[in-house]
């Protein structure tokens, strides 16, 4: 069985996977999936009791912590007996919940992390924009579903978008209220911009692409450490784990040839 394993394309890339994963998120060894010895590491086993912390609104007792582990014993050996036997395979869901889990390993140790208030409060340092009060943004924008859509309208005179449930003009919203509306990454580059009469972008958010013209923007200010500690930790924590996964990905991406046909 192991010989045929080890032939299986689907466990070599969650050989390899495994491998990079563990190294980029934990720094230690990687695990092999075809190992018949399971380990359940310190670190893993504070994971678990995180978890039932965070449904639970308390730490487990030592009863309930050993429940943890043996239901997570129980899901580990069924998973790998699962995979040996081939039961993953054309199995749309089980693809989808194997991706998620390789993301959610690549930001597994950030979860866990404590950062120290000089570590937190240099990180608000380099991105004080998501904290900001009082910096109100006045903008057009004219929505695109494609990048070059909006490129090339924007070499026009006046760009004509296309229809979407989202504001044309908005008239003095904090950066943190437009990113409720657009998304993070387009509140951002839009604080980013230049003032004046001309089109800029284009600039992405969820929905797609947008040209964008700042007519007004506020400045704004950073309320004192003390008072926004808890959003900032949780904000470097969000964006530290996105930025894990990505980097992760990229190391896995660069492994394949990718060809559409």
């Amino acid at each position: 069985m192991i010989r045929r394993l080890l032939r299986d394309p689907l466990a070599h890339f969650l050989i390899a996977g495994a491998a990079i994963w563990g190294l980029l998120a934990r720094g230690g060894d990687p695990v092999d999936p075809a190992e018949r010895t399971i380990t359940l590491s310190r670190e893993q086993q504070a994971g678990l009791a995180l978890g039932f912390e965070r449904t639970m609104g308390r730490p487990p007792t030592d009863a309930e912590l050993d429940a943890q582990i043996d239901r997570w014993t129980r899901e580990e050996v069924l998973y790998r007996e699962a995979l040996r036997l081939g039961l993953d395979q054309g199995d749309p869901v089980v693809r989808r919940r194997l991706a998620a889990k390789m993301d959610e390993l690549a930001g597994a140790e950030v979860e866990l992390a404590q950062p120290s208030e000089a570590e937190l409060r240099e990180w608000l340092a380099e991105n004080p924009g998501a904290f900001e009060t009082g910096g109100l943004l006045t903008f057009e924008q004219v929505y695109f579903s494609s990048e070059s859509g909006a490129l090339a309208a924007r070499d026009g005179e006046e760009p004509v978008g296309q229809t979407i449930s989202l504001p044309r003009a908005v008239e003095g919203m904090e950066e943190r209220d437009v990113a409720q509306v657009f998304g993070m990454q387009f509140a951002e580059e839009v604080g980013r911009l230049t003032a004046g009469s001309q089109w800029q972008g284009p600039i992405r958010s969820g929905y797609g692409w947008h040209l964008v013209r700042l007519n007004r923007r506020g400045e704004g200010s950073v309320p004192p450490f003390a008072e926004i500690s808890e959003r900032v930790e949780a904000e470097w924590r969000s964006r530290t784990i996105q930025a894990r996964r990505e980097k992760a990905y990229e190391v896995l991406r660069d492994a394949y040839r990718i060809e559409v046909e």
